[in-house]
C-alpha cells in the first residue's frame, strides 16, 4: 500500500480545531519540521500538545506557540522558550509537567495497549496528586496513564512509501514510541525509497503504525546552542 502523500500540507488533511497532536523530536532534535509548518500555515488552533517540550522561539513547536495556536502543553522540559514562560506564567497557557521517563512510558503504553503502569518516580511531590499511590515490595509508586492522540508528528531519516521508518541516532528520541501512540501518525522523511531497499533488520517503525508519509522538502536543524572549542 503506497502511503506518500505530495506535501505536508496534503498529508495533514482531517486535522482539526481542538485537536490533541504528539510532535516528536527533543529540543530541536529529530522535529518533524515540514509537518509543524504545515499545522501553522493550515491555521489549526486550541491545540493540545504532547510533546518533550515546545521548541524555542521561533522554531520547531515554537512557531505555534508565537502564533496562540496552542491551548495546553504535556511535556517534561520547557527549554528556552521565553513565549513558553510567558505564557505558563500568566496562566495563559494549560501546562502539564511529566517527568521525562514517565512521559515517555505513557506514551508507550498507549501504543501498546497499556491501561497504565507504577512508577516510584514522582511519589510524594506535586506530580502525585490526585493519583492513586499504592505499595509495592516496601516502596511507595504512582500509577500513570497513557497518553494517546490524534495525530501525531514523525520525523525519520529514510522511509519507504509503505510507511516503515529507519532513525538516525538521537533523532529517533520520541518519535519512535509516538508513531505508535496516535489514531493518525504522519511521518516526514530525509530520504524516501522503494519498497524492499530498506533492510528489514535496521527498521525501527513498522509501517503498520504509520497512515501516511511525506518526503520532507526544507529542513534547517537548527541548533539551539552552538558550542565550539576554543582554538
Amino acid at each position: 500500500m503506497d502511503k506518500t502523500y505530495p506535501s505536508a500540507s496534503a498529508a495533514i488533511e482531517g486535522m482539526h480545531d481542538g485537536m490533541t497532536l504528539m510532535s516528536g523530536g527533543f529540543g530541536l532534535c529529530g522535529n518533524p519540521e515540514n509537518l509543524i509548518r504545515a499545522v501553522h500555515e493550515a491555521g489549526y488552533r486550541d491545540i493540545d500538545i504532547i510533546s518533550n517540550n515546545c521548541g524555542i522561539d521561533g522554531k520547531g513547536l515554537g512557531i505555534l506557540l508565537d502564533a496562540g495556536r496552542v491551548a495546553s502543553m504535556t511535556g517534561s522540559y520547557v527549554g528556552e522558550n521565553k513565549t513558553f514562560e510567558r505564557l505558563f506564567l500568566s496562566g495563559e497557557l494549560e501546562v502539564t509537567l511529566v517527568p521525562q521517563g514517565t512521559l515517555a512510558e505513557r506514551i508507550r503504553a498507549a501504543g501498546a495497549g497499556i491501561g497504565g503502569f507504577y512508577t516510584p518516580t514522582g511519589y510524594g511531590t506535586p506530580v502525585a496528586e490526585g493519583k492513586e499511590v499504592r505499595e509495592l515490595d516496601g516502596r511507595w509508586y504512582v500509577f500513570e496513564r497513557p497518553l494517546a492522540a490524534d495525530f501525531a508528528l514523525i520525523k525519520a531519516w529514510k522511509g519507504d512509501r509503505h510507511g516503515n521508518l529507519v532513525y538516525r541516532y538521537t533523532a529517533n528520541n520520541f518519535n519512535q514510541a509516538m508513531a505508535t501512540a496516535a489514531t493518525v501518525t504522519i511521518a516526514e522523511v530525509e530520504e524516501l525509497v522503494e519498497p524492499g531497499e530498506l533492510d528489514p533488520n535496521c527498521i525501527h517503525t513498522p509501517g503498520i503504525f504509520v497512515n501516511r508519509i511525506i518526503h520532507g522538502e526544507h529542513y534547517e536543524k537548527t541548533i539551539e546552542f552552538r558550542t565550539t572549542r576554543e582554538s
